[in-house]
Formats: structure tokens, C-alpha cells, sequence
């Protein structure tokens, strides 16, 4: 069984997800568990790869290999190295919770939103399993149908706009990538990811393979300044929908540096560094103040996540092992505390049908439970001591000051501006006195929201206090990337 762990852990979700897909005449209630049911088996079968894990291994572990398409030596070739494990599990427990949170919920066609939810999370965790190019591509083409049907069918009033705004960025850059990918195979002879790793690149080469994987690769992070559908596509998906869309989908891009841009153009990679940097402490500085301005809560949300999506760039560019671990303990802690945010969001707009914060006030009297933990999570995004929001930004931090004083110092802003909006959105919504009558007749989270936030508020505070669960699985990856960095892939003339 251990060598097929893998393809069970991608394909279960999809076939489960198939089969609700044509269970249109069953009734609500078997849905609704056959979908649970299906979550929550796709969530043990990824269990088993981090418990076989070996830690100590620089290999790529589990690996699968069958030939494809063998005139083109395209093959289904799958393994995992530090750098999938967390997310494959991250990409199942989300997916999990997307549909534990919704069993009560009044919704259109459920079996097909449960559906569309287990189809891209089966997609998504093959995207990070994937060692052929070519797979990998299909995986990461595939995800976008869910997404763009969750938001089209779902979505809000303007999804149309949204939908299409999401997924014109997201090809049009995915586009250039299948371009690199196609050029490297011509020079190998194979789109195994080794084989590009080996290929000697001149530097011209390298720096235009590069901004192909950029423009992939940035708008889905996304980084400035294509970060414009992002804030789109969250006000108009549904919550499950940004849910995943902020704890998932913005990590393929961090990964995808990880995996493919970085090591397959080193040389390139160093020279564009300082450009990298650039933008990210554009990012982190530029789009917090932009949040500090939003009226709508999932508005701000959404630009604080491209802020803090900026850190992890800045961590991973910093190419030193310190900052790289930063980043990717950055994409972890995100996905937990975005998703947590947008939950809150979703359950206060489901009884007051507005998300624009001059609606709201005095929330925590009618609320005091979800007070508590809508606070919490804003202290969480705004880095506090404990969190595994604070973790993620001090590796990257300290990582930058052997950069430069004031890398560090600029990035270091994100601390003061998180904190902003964070607080004024708590004393606007949860403080003060009631704008309107609809806030004292607020009902307090039931049991499923109960666990559904307990269980996120839980995992921020142990990753915040016990980084190793994280960092045991990225120490020896980190220092095989660091290493696969420092040397140079120039042909010898």
C-alpha cells in the first residue's frame, strides 16, 4: 500500500467527489453525510504519509512512476519531499472543514458544492505530489474548473465578473509556464522535474524560463501588481469558497517557486533577487495600507492576505535557510488564520446580510463566544507572540537582517500595519454601540461553528507554540534547496 499512498490521496477525493456529483435524486440528508463521509476519509488516507515520513531523508519519498505517454516520455511519476507534506495535509483537513461548516447551511444544489470541493482537492494535492511537468500542469489547470464553478454558481452578485477576471489572470500566466516547459523538454529530452534540474541553462535562458514561471507563479500567490483578482474573487465567492481560495490556492504559487522556478534557473533566480525583494516589501508595506482603508470585511481580508502573502516571497528570496523556513512556516500559519478570518466573516454575514463594517457594533454583546474567537484570530494576523502568525514573520524577519538593516526594518512594518486594521476592525464590529437593532438580536455560534472555529484556534496556537511540528518536516528539505541554489547551472564553455 505504501507505494500507491499518493495516487489514494489524490484520486479518493476525486472519485468520491464524482460519485456525489451524479447523486442528484438522493436526498439532502444522505448527502450531506456521504459528502462528510467523503471528506473525512480523504482526510485519514493523507494521514499516513506524514506518519511514514522520514524526516531525515533528502529524498523524495513514495515516489510512483508509470509511463504515460511514451512518444513524448510523459509519465505519471508522483513523490513527496518536506515541502508537500504540510500542505497535502493542510489541502485535506481545509477541505474537511469546508464541509463540516456547511452541513446546516441552506444551499443550492449541495451534493455538486460538496462535489466541486472534494474534485479540487484531490486536484490540488496532486499539484503538490506531481514530478512530471506535463501531470503537474494538468493538475494545476484542472483545479481552476472547481474554483470557477464555486464562484460562478455560487458566488455573489457580481461572480461573472469575478469568475472571469480569476481565470484570464490565472491561464494567461499558466500559458508562458507550459511555453518553459515545452523548451526545457526540447534540451532534455524528458519533463521530468530531475532532468531539469540537471540541464545546464545560459543565463539569457535561465532569466526568460524564470519570468515565464513568474507570471505563473505571481499571479497566484498573487504578488503585486498582479494581485487585482484576488480581492474579486473573495468578496464574490462563497465563504467555503474563499476558505480554500486563501488557505490553499495562494500557496500553489509559493510552493511552485520552490519546486520548479528557483531551482530550475538558479543563476537567474540571484540575479532577479533584489527585483523579488522589491516587490514583496511593496506588497507587505502597500496592500497593508490598502487594507487599513477597506470598508468591506472581506475586502480587507483579502488585501491583508496579499500582504501577508508578501512575506512569504520576501522569506523564500532571501534564499538563506533561516528565511526560506520563515516563508514556508508563513504559507502554513496563513492558511490557518485567512481561513479562520473568512469563516468569521461568513457566519456574521449569514445573520446580518451586510459585510460593510459601518453596519456593525457592539457585536460581542449579542456574541460573546464568537467574539472571542473572531479577536483572537485578528491578534493571530496581526503576529502575535504564541500564534503561528508570529512564528512565520520573526524567522523571516531575522532571515532579512543578514540581508540588511533595512529589508528587515520595512518588513518588520507589517507588525505595526497587521496590527491596524486588525484592531480597527475589532473595535468597529465587536465594540462600541450597536448601529442598528439587528446587532442585539445576534444568535451566539452554534455546534458545528463551535467546532469549526475551536479546531483552527487550536492549530494556530500549537504550531505557534511548537514549530517543529512544521519545521521537522522542512529542515532537510530547506537545507537540499539551499543547496541546489548555490550552484551554478551555466554550461561550461
Amino acid at each position: 500500500m505504501q507505494n500507491y499512498l499518493l495516487s489514494i490521496s489524490i484520486w479518493t477525493p476525486i472519485v468520491l467527489g464524482l460519485v456525489l456529483l451524479c447523486s442528484n435524486q438522493t436526498s439532502q440528508r444522505f448527502s450531506r453525510y456521504f459528502a462528510l463521509s467523503a471528506g473525512l476519509i480523504s482526510f485519514g488516507v493523507t494521514w499516513p504519509i506524514a506518519m511514514r515520513f522520514d524526516l531525515q531523508s533528502q529524498l523524495f519519498q513514495f515516489q510512483e512512476f508509470f509511463h504515460w505517454i511514451l512518444p513524448y516520455r510523459i509519465n505519471y511519476h508522483l513523490g513527496v519531499d518536506g515541502f508537500s507534506v504540510p500542505l497535502i495535509l493542510l489541502t485535506s483537513f481545509m477541505t474537511l472543514l469546508v464541509i463540516f461548516s456547511t452541513q446546516k447551511s441552506d444551499i443550492k444544489n449541495l451534493p455538486h458544492y460538496h462535489a466541486a470541493f472534494l474534485i479540487m482537492s484531490g486536484l490540488m494535492i496532486g499539484v503538490f505530489c506531481a514530478l512530471d511537468a506535463i501531470l503537474y500542469y494538468i493538475f494545476w489547470e484542472a483545479m481552476l474548473i472547481p474554483m470557477f464553478l464555486i464562484i460562478g454558481i455560487w458566488g455573489g452578485p457580481n461572480r461573472i465578473y469575478a469568475t472571469i477576471k480569476f481565470f484570464l489572470y490565472t491561464v494567461l500566466g499558466s500559458l508562458l509556464m507550459l511555453v518553459a516547459f515545452i523548451y526545457l523538454y526540447l534540451n532534455t529530452g524528458s519533463f521530468s522535474i530531475f532532468d531539469f534540474y540537471q540541464l545546464p541553462i545560459a543565463l539569457p535562458a535561465q532569466i526568460l524560463i524564470f519570468l515565464s514561471f513568474f507570471m505563473a507563479f505571481a499571479v497566484k500567490i498573487p504578488m503585486w501588481p498582479v494581485h487585482t483578482w484576488l480581492p474579486d474573487a473573495h468578496v464574490e465567492a462563497p465563504t467555503a469558497g474563499s476558505v480554500i481560495l486563501a488557505a490553499i490556492m495562494l500557496k500553489l504559487g509559493g510552493y511552485s517557486f520552490l519546486r520548479f522556478a528557483m531551482p530550475i534557473a538558479p543563476d537567474a533566480t540571484w540575479l532577479l533577487k533584489p527585483i523579488i525583494i522589491a516587490l514583496s516589501l511593496i506588497a507587505i508595506v502597500y496592500i497593508a495600507l490598502i487594507a487599513l482603508v477597506q470598508k468591506d470585511m472581506k475586502k480587507l481580508i483579502a488585501y491583508s492576505s496579499i500582504s501577508h502573502m508578501g512575506f512569504v516571497t520576501l522569506g523564500i528570496f532571501m534564499l538563506s535557510p533561516l528565511a526560506v523556513e520563515g516563508g514556508y512556516m508563513q504559507m502554513i500559519s496563513h492558511g490557518f488564520i485567512s481561513a479562520a478570518l473568512f469563516f468569521c466573516v461568513g457566519i456574521i454575514y449569514d445573520q446580518t446580510h451586510t459585510r460593510q463594517i459601518d453596519q456593525y457594533g457592539g457585536v460581542i454583546n449579542s456574541m460573546p463566544f464568537f467574539a472571542a474567537f473572531a479577536v483572537f484570530f485578528a491578534m493571530a494576523n496581526s503576529g502575535l507572540p504564541g500564534t503561528s502568525g508570529f512564528v512565520g514573520e520573526f524567522m523571516v524577519i531575522m532571515g532579512a537582517m543578514k540581508e540588511g538593516f533595512w529589508i528587515a526594518f520595512i518588513a518588520a512594518l507589517t507588525l505595526l500595519f497587521g496590527a491596524a486594521y486588525s484592531l480597527w476592525m475589532v473595535k468597529r464590529v465587536f465594540y462600541g454601540t450597536p448601529l442598528n437593532k439587528t446587532m442585539e438580536s445576534l444568535k451566539d455560534i452554534d455546534s458545528i461553528q463551535w467546532l469549526t472555529l475551536g479546531s483552527l484556534a487550536i492549530l494556530i496556537l500549537v504550531v505557534g507554540l511548537f514549530p517543529s511540528i512544521i519545521t521537522d518536516f522542512t529542515n532537510v528539505t530547506v537545507d537540499s534547496f539551499i543547496h541546489l541554489m548555490n550552484r551554478s547551472k551555466l554550461p561550461i564553455l
